[in-house]
């Protein structure tokens, strides 16, 4: 018996009873349960990576070096030769009648397969007088030509040549192509490919989903290559469509179940915190900065939940934003938690907030909590009960904020900072953790609602990222957010002039540092990748970087930080950093975020092919915080790679984080991007946000009628294409 997936799809291994045993899983099926091939529909949407041609032969006298071929033959000698190693060593000579121009009389040619790895089952299939038919590239050996290590398979002279192209999938060690070809077509055969969009909405002009799997399985011998490699094949629209469309529908579900929960209504008194911050606050703010607090504002004065991004690049000043959204949840009478991923970001925040709002919470009687992995002992017991108790009414730190152990009297709003730099799994528990604990120890008391937890209102979610998302990217991703953006810098901020320099100029680079911190006292920054030696890359560590920049520079002060030392060590560096007193910090990149140094003018990281785009873009906003003229200085060590040439080009040519953003995502991919890959899932496998525009604007105008129109086939078409990654769309 087989049994059934949600949409309908039979399952490739039918779950077992509770009280039955198990039957134990070959190798190769625990290979495909890794890659999520669990269901028919799995194995169906599992396509190929490229295609071999194994529908003609060539002639081995034909074949020339270079060629990647497929010839025919009988083993003449098959024997293991032990220098200079041991290696499988196969003579192949070409059966007369494979090859067209054969001749009575003519000798026969040959061929080397040489194998330095092998295994029994190989000397078996290429046993003297054995016929076979051999793929490999053909090269030029010494004794003739030769493959290495083609691969091979027994025939007879009746054996038939395939009808189509041979897909190769994407597959793991464990997991043989021959096999993995065979689950795939099992898988093919039995899911259900029945049209699940009515006429007005499938496609004009594309074939139907299961012609387009059919022929991407097995493709003709005349189809076009070039058309199914770089997927603009019709085949390949039809699927990158419906893959957008599951997608768009899931957000757009999301988004409406969102809409059915409950909020408190948060307002600003008259007279209250908020508008007392905005009289003291040392700056003004920036139009900007004034458009999106209201925005947020009219947001936290919804009986709905609020879900909103904050986006702007390195130094826009959302955390005065943040601030702000603090007070009206704080004047209305509730609680507001503020997250980061790292402990030196939220120190950042939590100094800010101290600065700003911290007299003022004293003259109500209340204060700010610091919440973090490093903090233990009575101290932290100490903050946790002010938590509880509310008279912290505001809360800073790390994924610490969210622990078992923290429970908020009334949370009304949570700011989570960075959140794409929390892992997958960590946004998923932080999602529900801010929507109440299952027995509602962090809800908080309302009027039953229809979220499954009576009486229990959610606390309103703002996320803040330094990372400017691209449009094609905030409209997949982010379906269910609406998207606020800080596309003003602050005045007096002054442009940095990025350099890039081969790393035999560190000397060079040295004497400018010993210039800014000598003749300009000024201070500065020297980034490294790596904490100590690595026996796999050769790169200059932070530790030695720290002891060279000391030497150079005697007499000044030269700090080291990295991810390793002791929360205190740290904060004291920092402190010693914040206040001028030290002249150089070599870190790594814990000071990528969050850091603030207006006196800081010049940013050497070392290595900079290794970094991402976005990383060196955030390095690289540490300096030019002020007035001061500043630098950034990207080291390299050759031979650059495209990517890297890419990379450090972007960074020369531009300081706007909306095109930093679009061109990281054109480099690394969605996945990458929003750090899905830490789930081990891309959430986007056909579709090329970059290439398929187009079609995700009509996925997205689609999606609304087939979810209002045609319920059932809007469900089954979600479960179809993304199974079990729908959470991970709510991360």
């Amino acid at each position: 018996m087989s049994s059934s997936a949600p949409d309908g799809s039979t399952a490739v291994a039918p779950a077992a009873r509770a009280a039955d045993k198990a039957p134990a899983k070959s190798l190769p099926q625990r290979a495909m349960e890794k890659l999520g091939l669990r269901r028919d529909i799995d194995l169906a949407l599992h396509l190929p990576l490229r295609y071999e041609d194994e529908t003609k032969l060539t002639p081995i006298a034909e074949a020339r070096p270079g060629d990647t071929v497929q010839v025919e033959g009988v083993v003449r000698e098959a024997k293991v030769e032990l220098r200079p190693r041991r290696q499988f060593i196969v003579h192949l000579a070409e059966s007369l009648e494979v090859g067209a121009s054969a001749a009575p009389g003519r000798r026969r040619a040959e061929l080397v397969l040489r194998f330095v790895n092998f295994y029994p089952s190989h000397q078996k299939t290429l046993a003297a007088g054995a016929r076979v038919r051999v793929r490999g590239e053909l090269r030029g050996g010494f004794f003739g030509p030769e493959m290495v290590h083609p691969t091979f398979k027994a025939v007879d002279a009746a054996t038939p040549l395939a009808a189509s192209l041979t897909p190769v999938y994407p597959a793991s060690a464990q997991l043989p192509q021959a096999y993995l070809r065979k689950a795939v077509a099992s898988g093919l055969s039995r899911a259900p490919l029945d049209e699940l969009l009515p006429a007005r909405i499938a496609p004009t002009g594309l074939p139907s989903l299961r012609d387009a799997l059919h022929f991407l399985h097995h493709p003709p011998p005349s189809a076009s290559l070039a058309a199914l490699e770089d997927h603009s094949h019709p085949a390949w629209q039809r699927l990158k469509f419906e893959e957008l469309l599951a997608q768009q529908i899931a957000q757009l579900q999301a988004q409406r179940e969102r809409r059915k929960l409950r909020a408190p209504a948060l307002w600003a008194s008259i007279g209250g915190l908020h508008e007392r911050l905005l009289a003291v606050l040392p700056f003004q703010l920036t139009g900007a900065q004034r458009r999106v607090a209201e925005e947020i504002a009219a947001d936290l004065g919804r009986e709905q939940p609020m879900h909103r991004l904050l986006q702007g690049d390195v130094g826009s000043g959302k955390t005065v934003v943040a601030a702000l959204a603090a007070t009206v949840a704080i004047d209305a009478g509730w609680q507001c938690a503020l997250m980061a991923p790292t402990e030196i970001l939220a120190e950042q925040h939590f100094r800010k907030l101290v600065q700003w709002l911290d007299p003022l919470l004293a003259e109500r009687g209340q204060g700010i909590a610091w919440l973090t992995g490093s903090r233990k002992g009575k101290e932290r017991r100490r903050m946790v009960e002010r938590v509880a108790s509310g008279e912290a009414a505001l809360v800073v730190g790390t994924h610490a904020v969210i622990q078992d152990d923290v429970h908020f009297a009334k949370l009304g709003l949570a700011i989570v900072d960075e959140q794409h730099r929390f892992g997958v799994a960590q946004r998923l528990e932080l999602r529900r953790k801010l929507a109440g604990d299952p027995d509602g120890a962090n809800g908080q008391d309302g009027p039953d609602g229809p979220n499954g937890r009576p009486g229990t209102l959610e606390p309103h979610l703002l996320m803040m990222s330094a990372t400017p998302i691209p449009r094609t990217l905030a409209m997949t991703y982010f379906a269910d957010l609406d998207v606020s953006t800080l596309d003003e810098l602050p005045p007096g901020r002054s442009p940095v002039v990025t350099k890039v320099f081969a790393d035999n100029r560190r000397e060079d680079v040295i004497a400018r540092i010993r210039d800014e911190v000598e003749g300009q006292a000024r201070q500065v920054y020297w980034v490294c990748p790596l904490v100590e030696e690595s026996e796999n890359l050769d790169l200059q560590n932070a530790t030695e970087t720290h002891q060279h920049l000391s030497a150079a520079l005697p007499g000044r002060m030269v700090g080291l930080i990295h991810g390793r030392m002791p929360a205190a060590e740290k904060a004291a560096v920092m402190s010693l950093f914040s206040s001028g007193d030290m002249a150089v910090l070599v870190a790594t990149t814990v000071i990528e975020v969050g850091v603030d140094v207006p006196n800081a003018s010049l940013m050497v990281i070392e290595h900079a092919e290794r970094f991402g785009l976005s990383q060196l873009h955030q390095l690289r906003g540490r300096v030019g915080r002020g007035a001061v003229a500043s630098v950034c200085v990207l080291l390299y060590t050759g031979p650059l790679s495209q990517t890297g040439k890419a990379r450090l080009k972007a960074m020369v040519e531009t300081t706007d984080g909306f095109e930093i953003a679009r061109r990281d995502l054109e480099i690394r991919g969605p996945g990458e991007f929003m750090g899905s890959r830490q789930s081990g899932d891309a959430l986007l496998r056909f579709a090329d946000l970059a290439e398929d525009a187009p079609l995700l604007q009509r996925a997205r105008a689609a999606a609304p009628e087939l979810l209002d129109k045609h319920p059932a086939a809007a469900r089954a078409h979600v479960s179809r294409w993304l199974g079990g990654k729908m959470e991970y769309l709510k991360a």
